[in-house]
């Protein structure tokens, strides 16, 4: 890890938007029953100070946190800058544009450690209130984020509109100087660690790979009676999202798994922490709710792409649109599915770290396609990836058809293949489909994924 320096002392502002979050009240009550008053001033220090040779921290949790409960500014803080999800800090359901404002600046190759925080918990249909939801599950009151708690009760930044905005809770956006138009952002995951033992998987109405169109009908393939969530549970025409009748499923975490229990049956699956959304602003648009910037879709930007390989050890190349690349994450996942066909993974708050680096065309050192479309990168995989419209919510109409998908994958691969590693294209074209792997990254974001996985020890 590099040396830890240049931390941002956000202990101010944590408190304030805590504050305007909880009320003050709450807040007091919150902070002592934390033992929280030094972490959340930035009084105590401890929790973000550099180690000797560029080890982390190894700072303990604020003393009468709940153990392994990661809440702003307590914990090991690996990167050279912190950034937190305090309320202006944040957009609800939607990403950065190109002409957003910067919330914190670093230099290329730096590392900067955030926050993210689970929109499953603090959702319309949940409450908006994570502190009765998860109580609902067995969850003590100080094992709720306290970020995640000021989000629902204080967040104003935008209007909320639960059926047209986007569940996803966007923490950025960070400029990189040197990054212009034209270049790539190189980010790298260097860790990811959940910062509560516990996560939801969602699937809402209208919404998924089995959910009823608009018009009502079931879509193609399947009929009514196999849609999910079931018709009969349909309530979308109340005024209250409460009374929607949508389907949340409590995951435990438990060691290195999650644990789904329902009655006497119990289901066990590995975790796998990543990031479902690391994106640059691309969208040239007006406002903070343009329907532009919608946080569902993916884009050539990124965002939402939800590409499980991309965790602790991946790079995601993004094209650069905006002065300084402006990057953004949020979607925090526990663990997913290729696919994610109920509509979440395992949404779960992630303390992530990233190196974010300037490449420059021609230098080398990204892949050539990524100048015009997102690509990964993992040990043992070069990752292309292809998305069904990668203009995102900007039209009329989404297109979600996953051949389109496909077959930008495919000629994204082609075109790495024969520009970045010489092989003729007719050759690229045969070896892909002799050896390499295409999977669906995500069929539920409007806008539909596929990713391709070139091994890497074929080229050796």
């Amino acid at each position: 890890m590099p040396q830890l320096t240049d931390h941002r002392d956000l202990g101010a502002d944590a408190a304030s938007s805590l504050i305007r979050g909880l009320g003050r009240r709450r807040f007091l009550q919150a902070a002592v029953g934390l033992g929280a008053a030094g972490a959340l001033t930035g009084c105590s220090g401890a929790a973000v100070a550099s180690a000797p040779g560029g080890a982390a921290s190894g700072a303990p949790a604020a003393s009468g946190a709940a153990p392994g409960i990661l809440q702003p500014h307590t914990g090991e803080i690996l990167g050279q800058h912190y950034l937190t999800s305090e309320l202006d800090q944040v957009l609800w359901g939607y990403v950065p544009t190109v002409h957003a404002s910067p919330v914190l600046t670093v230099r290329s190759g730096e590392t900067v450690t955030i926050d993210a925080v689970s929109h499953e918990g603090i959702m319309e249909d949940q409450g908006r209130d994570p502190h009765a939801y998860f109580a609902g599950h067995g969850v003590a009151q100080d094992e709720v984020l306290l970020d995640a708690a000021g989000i629902a009760a204080g967040y104003t930044r935008t209007p909320r509109d639960f059926d047209l905005d986007g569940p996803h809770v966007v923490t950025g956006p960070v400029a990189v100087e040197g990054a212009e138009p034209g270049d790539v952002l190189k980010v790298e995951t260097l860790d990811a660690r959940p910062r509560v033992p516990y996560g939801v998987v969602s699937s809402r109405h209208g919404k998924g790979a089995l959910g009823v169109g608009k018009d009502g009908a079931p879509p193609a393939g399947i009929g009514e009676d196999e849609v999910m969530p079931p018709v009969a549970l349909d309530g979308r025409d109340a005024a209250d999202p409460l009374d929607y009748g949508n389907l949340s499923v409590f995951t435990a975490v438990e060691g290195d798994r999650g644990v789904m229990r329902s009655g006497g049956t119990s289901l066990s699956f590995p975790l796998r922490p990543f990031f479902g959304m690391m994106g640059v602003a691309s969208a040239d648009a007006p406002g903070l709710t343009d329907p532009a910037a919608n946080s569902i879709p993916p884009t050539l930007g990124g965002g939402n792409i939800d590409i499980r390989h991309l965790g602790v050890g991946s790079a995601l190349y993004l094209p650069v649109s905006a002065e300084g690349a402006l990057f953004y994450t949020g979607d925090p996942h526990l663990a997913m599915g290729d696919g994610e066909v109920a509509l979440t993974a395992v949404e779960g708050s992630l303390r992530g770290t990233f190196r974010l680096t300037v490449c420059k065309r021609g230098s080398g050192d990204a892949p050539s396609v990524a100048h015009s479309y997102p690509f990964g990168e993992t040990e043992e995989y070069w990752i292309p990836t292809g998305l069904s419209d990668p203009d995102g919510a900007a039209g009329p109409e989404q297109n979600t058809d996953l051949n389109v998908a496909m077959r930008r994958a495919v000629v994204n691969a082609l075109d790495f293949l024969e520009h970045d590693r010489g092989i003729e294209r007719g050759m690229a074209y045969a070896y892909l489909s002799a050896a390499a792997d295409f999977a669906l990254s995500q069929v539920v974001d409007r806008t539909t994924g596929v990713h391709g996985l070139i091994h890497k020890a074929d080229f050796a």
